[in-house]
């Protein structure tokens, strides 16, 4: 197969057929979507495709159709129907500004009143937007295919500013009401976003949206499937190693068979091969972080949230559940379905490499706040392939030594193995990126984590002084037999026990022994 060019950065339709670019083609979706309804929402992460797919519809329903031949739709599409597009696009713009949304809004109505020679006297977006739809559908004797693209991030980026974030919501509420109201005037509607904010809050007006961000039937809607990489970029997989690519970009499940990659993390991979977290640098979890921390959840606890279609589904400025802001955003994805009780439940966990170190490398700088954190990892690094395991307690000595004051003053016991725990997984998961199982099931119950790392497997127990009482971790891994899991293994196994003062600040024992 020939090398084509890599549409790096690109989210128009037009250009990518046109400048001959790999293309992974989506239009089967938007048949099947006609087939079976009207008015469509999805949720899917940042950078995941959404416009592209959008922009797919917008050519689709103007008639481009020599963008499409050799597509999958090409030969059940009736060319000689042609629809009018209004799309709105929320991509830019200062929404933490006020009132910027509503001239955002209104400068694109303008723009295609322009194009169209619609001409409405209505001051309010929503009357205009209306009296556009019932004017486009007359103009042109077919009804209207409505795009909205990132249409959530006018609230997003005011969560900081939640006066801004809820004025904000209320007018996208009213504004996307006028869809359900002008039903008559539209033949299909799409609205795409990170985030699912809950009908009562935002689409109480347009309740007959269908959400198929869970449905298996949609899974690989946006994103590049193993059979993509195969096919489609095979002329650039020479030279990489597969395995590598799944281990580093796979692993995002919207409940459907096959898992998905992030594409611009391929494609970034394919132009420069090198790996590298891609995706989650292009983003800053800055809020993410500061909401985990403020609820007390621990880095332990993220890989196996468990949480209801209902919850992962929610969001909302005054109502922000941990497990839907990790899930919407794309830090977290479906690993497993559960019945429980008659009702489903999804276990979530990380999707890839990625994911898993970048995130508990920002989670160790907002925890521990040490300015020698990347020095430290890598001592950290070497002295785990060394199996140097004495040096390991004085080297986590000096992590938790240059904690700030204030965490201590702000945060009661309860919370310290937690937050102890917590950096030291951070620190494991940020270095290594791989090999750390957290509460590990053994026979006779649970360690607090396992790493296994250069031919090793180290057990890890943590414990309060102050709660359990000296020698107490170390003992828990010995009396309860940890070590049986792995001894067929043929590795060396190290018990290690850490505990933690809360009077002290510190690490005050890391007790260790072979098994």
């Amino acid at each position: 197969m020939t090398r084509r060019r890599l549409p790096i950065g690109m989210q128009t339709f037009r250009e990518i057929r046109e400048e001959n670019c790999y293309y992974v083609d989506k239009t089967a979706f938007i048949g099947r979507l006609l087939d079976e309804g009207k008015h469509y929402f999805l949720s899917r992460p940042r950078r995941f495709g959404k416009s592209l797919f959008l922009d797919t519809c917008k050519e689709l329903f103007e008639g481009s159709r020599p963008l499409f031949e050799g597509l999958a739709i090409a030969d059940s599409w009736d060319w000689s129907v042609r629809h009018p597009v209004l799309r709105l696009s929320f991509g830019s713009g200062n929404f933490r500004e006020a009132d910027h949304l509503p001239a955002t809004v209104m400068a694109q109505l303008d723009a295609v009143e322009r194009e169209t020679g619609v001409v409405s006297g209505y001051a309010s977006a929503s009357n205009r937007f209306a009296h556009m739809l019932e004017a486009l559908h007359r103009q042109a004797g077919r009804p209207v295919a409505v795009l909205v693209d990132e249409y959530d991030k006018p609230i997003l980026d005011a969560l900081g500013a939640p006066e801004v974030a809820r004025a904000n919501r209320d007018f996208l509420r009213g504004l996307y009401a006028t869809i359900k109201d002008c039903d008559a005037h539209v033949r299909f509607t799409f609205l795409a976003g990170v985030s699912k904010f809950s009908k009562v809050s935002l689409f109480s007006g347009l309740n007959n949206l269908k959400d198929i961000t869970l449905d298996p039937r949609y899974s690989t809607i946006c994103g590049y499937t193993d059979g993509d990489l195969d096919t489609v970029f095979a002329p650039e997989l020479p030279g990489l190693d597969r395995d590598e690519i799944r281990e580093w970009y796979n692993g995002y499940s919207w409940r459907g068979e096959e898992k998905v990659y992030n594409p611009f993390d391929i494609l970034l991979l394919f132009d420069t091969r090198e790996f590298d977290a891609y995706w989650f640098e292009t983003g800053t979890p800055s809020f993410l972080i500061e909401t985990l921390v403020e609820r007390g959840v621990s880095a332990l606890d993220l890989d196996g949230m468990v949480g209801s279609a209902g919850l992962l589904s929610t969001f909302d400025v005054d109502a922000i559940a941990p497990e839907a802001l990790l899930f919407q955003t794309g830090y977290l994805t479906v690993t497993a379905t559960e019945s429980r009780g008659g009702r489903t439940r999804y276990r979530l966990g990380y999707p890839n490499r990625e994911v898993f170190q970048s995130l508990n490398e920002s989670l160790l700088a907002h925890l521990a706040r040490d300015p020698h954190r990347e020095r430290n990892g890598d001592r950290l690094y070497d002295l785990l392939a060394a199996g140097d395991v004495a040096a390991l307690g004085d080297l986590f000595h000096a992590f938790f030594a240059g904690i700030p004051y204030e965490w201590y003053t702000n945060n009661d016991i309860a919370r310290f193995e937690g937050y102890y725990a917590s950096v030291f997984y951070a620190y494991f998961a940020s270095v290594l990126g791989t090999g750390i199982t957290v509460e590990d099931s053994v026979s006779r119950g649970r360690a607090d984590m396992t790493v296994r790392f250069g031919g090793r497997v180290y057990l890890f127990e943590f414990k309060v002084v102050e709660q359990a009482g000296p020698g107490a971790a170390l003992a828990q891994l010995k009396t309860k037999a940890y070590a049986d899991k792995y001894r067929a293994l043929g590795e060396p196994i190290h018990l290690i026990g850490v505990e933690f003062s809360s009077a002290s600040r510190n690490v005050v024992a890391f007790d260790h022994e072979s098994a």
